[in-house]
């Protein structure tokens, strides 16, 4: 049965199914107990399951991924919470060097089902210090899986597989996404990680975009259909094992690629896409790969500065306009 409930219900849904279902699953992170997370994803749970199974920690991130990392290696799925995206720097040399690395350093005797869960994106005026995406970095680490859901069906799904997984995941919630709703099953369900979703068809451009972007680019695609073009809408769902066969497939078609992120697009995950892009499909190339990204700067506090920082709908749909407008390669 489906019903629409909100992105971060379905998310907290995935976690009580899977605490129901598997005694090992368990909860840490700050305030995510009787409070249930500054984002409420963990409402609720701490009654239902105990405050062994869900645990409030210090302010220490360290040692939050920490206690995680010796909880996975010794028998238990840990759901670890990094309340903002921001903080895994806190923990770098715990996710770097100790999660994705131990399978690898123990010849896969020792594995890792961890799951770090964060709010990531901007939009919500936070400021430089609770506003970033920062997904590119983690996805250059081996060891590591990374998951930025578009969609209450997604997060579920692709949740409940991060809990699976015997490898360390990391699911970034994007914040302005929190109180979407959506068609959600009632009963478990799991995504597969690696798989892309194309949300929306077309045939004249590729846009590939993940998280709150791939549903603006869903927007941007419905102006641009008023004039004649029309856009095939891919989100990768997970950026590491990315899945680019899917875009591949898509290249083929339309001839042409816009690669939209909310991170700064100098560095982005969107370059190495469109590298995998030319490497794999150059001869079906019309135009060159584009790149929407944020500029070069920290993340503004001002709402009108942010505004203005962000990708929007209107930048996105100009953009791609530009590229269709673009003389075809070799002309």
């Amino acid at each position: 049965m489906t019903r629409e409930i909100s992105y971060v219900q379905a998310f907290n849904e995935a976690v009580r199914q899977a605490m129901t279902d598997d005694a090992n699953v368990v909860c840490a992170g700050e305030d995510i107990g009787a409070f249930g997370g500054v984002f409420q994803s963990y409402a609720g749970l701490q009654k239902q399951f105990g405050k062994d199974r869900v645990v409030d920690t210090p302010i220490s991130e360290q040692a939050i991924i920490g206690m995680g990392i010796g909880a996975a290696v010794t028998g238990l799925r840990p759901i670890v919470d990094i309340m903002f995206m921001d903080f895994i720097a806190v923990a770098f040399d715990q996710i770097i060097n100790q999660a994705a690395k131990i399978k690898y350093m123990f010849g896969g005797s020792a594995t890792v089902p961890l799951t770090i869960t964060t709010g990531g994106g901007g939009g919500l005026s936070a400021g430089a210090q609770h506003s970033q995406s920062l997904e590119a970095l983690l996805c250059h680490i081996p060891g590591l899986k990374v998951v930025m859901p578009s969609s209450p069906h997604d997060i579920k799904g692709l949740m409940t597989s991060c809990i699976n997984e015997d490898n360390t995941t990391v699911l970034v919630l994007h914040k302005r996404l929190l109180g979407m709703s959506g068609e959600v099953a009632e009963e478990p369900y799991a995504i597969p990680l690696g798989k892309a979703n194309v949300m929306r068809e077309g045939s004249d451009v590729t846009i590939v975009a993940w998280g709150k972007m791939a549903n603006d680019c869903v927007k941007a695609a419905g102006k641009l259909d008023d004039q004649g073009i029309s856009c095939e809408v891919i989100d990768p769902r997970t950026l590491q094992p990315f899945d680019i066969a899917t875009v591949v497939e898509s290249v083929k078609k339309t001839n042409r690629v816009v690669i939209v992120h909310e991170a700064v697009r100098f560095g982005g995950l969107g370059g190495e896409i469109a590298a995998q892009i030319q490497e794999e499909a150059f001869d079906y190339l019309d135009a060159p790969v584009l790149r929407v990204g944020a500029p070069f700067s920290p993340v503004p506090f001002s709402p009108l500065l942010e505004a203005e920082y962000l990708p929007s709908v209107d930048r996105i749909t100009a953009e791609i306009s530009a590229v269709m407008a673009r003389p075809l390669l070799g002309a």
